[in-house]
């Protein structure tokens, strides 16, 4: 299939419709009686290490109004592909290529629309009222320090300056019925907003949509280029407008159609302890410490309404790794072709890192040198720059998706002494378990980067041993013909 001849459709827009669509895939299942404390979490860990396993909604939470939900799972299955607008055969490749054909190759906004009214508003709790514990949040894993309500979450802010409205995900613990926690990494977006407002002594505005559409929140998630609003950017994927409304005590924008909202003020001054929180590198790596809050001044929500729950499982086994890797592999072949590099031909962004930590790229060799110029470059632009620790740089034969085949190639075309360079310096993450207790005192948050040269040398290349294996699509080809001796249904699929 040409991806270049697809034509991206969105078919939801709020997070019912896209349930409405993965149970027409016969992809959603419903537990009901389960309780926060721990079944959840159980429920969890079964189902979201499977590449395959349905999205699950938790209804019937004991001690939660009746109707209130929580759905997980959303990017698996044949509704992952759904979820980004495009046919279920395509595989992760072919559907990150897709999506860079679509959305990053030529990328489309359209500006949001401010509308009067809108679902979020059926309910509305301020002053005494609020209370964000009335929710199924449950407790994500044995040892985190409490519950976090925002993990499937994207949180508003807009730039006091230049009034740039900014989507960002930041965890959210819990605090107390009026307070939850908003973590945000210093060089983040939100952060840049939130510390303009603290250096002028004023508390921060926020928004918290616990809960909306899918697409919305991946692209909260996703490495956008400063002072583009993402709500544009969905309405550019969607081919039109996204509908929000203002918040009744900032005035800051959501959609209309969210399920949960939180609207409210980061203060300057006030630090709770949050933490610790199983993080994405598999590791409770941030530790606990004083962080800033959002005191909750209303709460905002649809009728029986629905969190998202996006929780880290570690080792690259949850959704949001699986999403990443497909979105992020497509910017980064974007950044890299926008760099000047020719010939890309392959990208991916491993889930076993979270589609951070490792990086394939796959060139055809066109001159001495390309392959170094390909690694320095896809180890620092914007896709890659956030906690990326080792790139791979490899020959037009290698599928680098695939882990097996990209470590093969490393450990076959590389010579440990010569095929290695090392960068220093380069900006990390705070979960980032290799951090020294020396460098999180004093809030050096850097690591080195990685680039190994797995090419056939150039100078040689002619005569590098051939290799024994089919060519990519003499593989491809052949798994056509012949998978289904693997997966018995696969020839009643065909």
């Amino acid at each position: 299939m040409q991806n270049s001849n697809l034509k991206a459709h969105i078919p939801y827009d709020d997070l019912r419709e896209w349930i409405a669509e993965a149970e027409r895939l016969g992809e959603v299942r419903v537990l009901k009686g389960l309780n926060w404390q721990n079944d959840i979490a159980d429920a969890a860990e079964a189902v979201l290490r499977a590449d395959h396993g349905p999205a699950v909604i938790f209804d019937e939470v004991p001690g939660c109004p009746k109707g209130h939900r929580l759905i997980i799972n959303v990017f698996a299955g044949k509704r992952r592909n759904m979820t980004l607008g495009f046919p279920a055969e395509l595989d992760k490749q072919e559907l990150s290529e897709a999506c860079y054909q679509s959305y990053q190759k030529e990328r489309k906004l359209i500006p949001h629309e401010i509308v009067d009214d809108g679902p979020i508003f059926q309910n509305v709790m301020t002053g005494d009222a609020v209370d964000v514990t009335v929710f199924p949040t449950p407790i994500w894993h044995a040892a985190d320090g409490g519950r976090y309500i925002g993990t499937g979450t994207y949180t508003v802010t807009q730039d006091p300056d230049s009034g740039w409205i900014n989507l960002g995900t930041y965890r959210a613990m819990i605090h107390d019925k009026t307070s939850v926690g908003c973590l945000m990494v210093p060089g983040k977006h939100g952060a840049i907003h939130r510390d303009k407002y603290f250096a002028r002594g004023e508390p921060c505005p926020v928004v918290m949509i616990i809960g909306g559409d899918p697409i919305t929140f991946f692209s909260g998630c996703t490495e956008i280029p400063y002072g583009v609003c993402e709500f544009d950017i969905v309405g550019g994927m969607r081919g039109k407008p996204v509908e929000v409304v203002r918040g009744k005590i900032t005035g800051l924008p959501f959609p209309a159609n969210a399920e949960i909202v939180l609207e409210g003020y980061i203060d300057p001054k006030t630090r709770v302890v949050e933490g610790p929180f199983g993080e994405w590198t598999g590791y409770y790596a941030g530790g606990a410490r004083p962080a800033p809050v959002i005191d909750i001044k209303a709460i905002y929500h649809r009728n029986e309404p629905i969190i998202l729950g996006f929780p880290p499982m570690g080792a690259g086994a949850d959704e949001l790794s699986r999403y990443r890797a497909i979105m992020r592999s497509a910017m980064l072949k974007q950044d890299i072709n926008n760099a000047g590099v020719p010939d890309v031909t392959g990208v991916w962004c491993h889930e076993i890192g979270s589609s951070r930590l490792l990086h394939g790229i796959a060139i055809r060799q066109r001159y001495p040198g390309h392959a170094k110029q390909a690694g320095v470059i896809a180890s620092q632009v914007g896709a890659s720059v956030y906690a990326n620790k080792y790139v791979v740089v490899v020959d037009d034969d290698v599928d680098v998706s695939n882990l097996e085949e990209l470590m093969w190639a490393m450990i076959t075309r590389s010579d440990p002494a010569t095929s290695i360079d090392i960068i220093r310096n380069a900006r990390n993450s705070p979960a980032d378990a290799r951090l020294t207790p020396e460098q999180r005192s004093i809030g050096d948050l850097t690591t080195a980067r990685c680039i190994i040269d797995a090419c056939r040398p150039f100078h040689w290349r002619d005569q590098f041993p051939k290799v024994n294996a089919p060519t990519i699509e003499e593989a491809r080809r052949a798994r056509e013909r012949f998978g289904w001796m693997l997966d018995p249904t696969a020839r009643e699929k065909a």
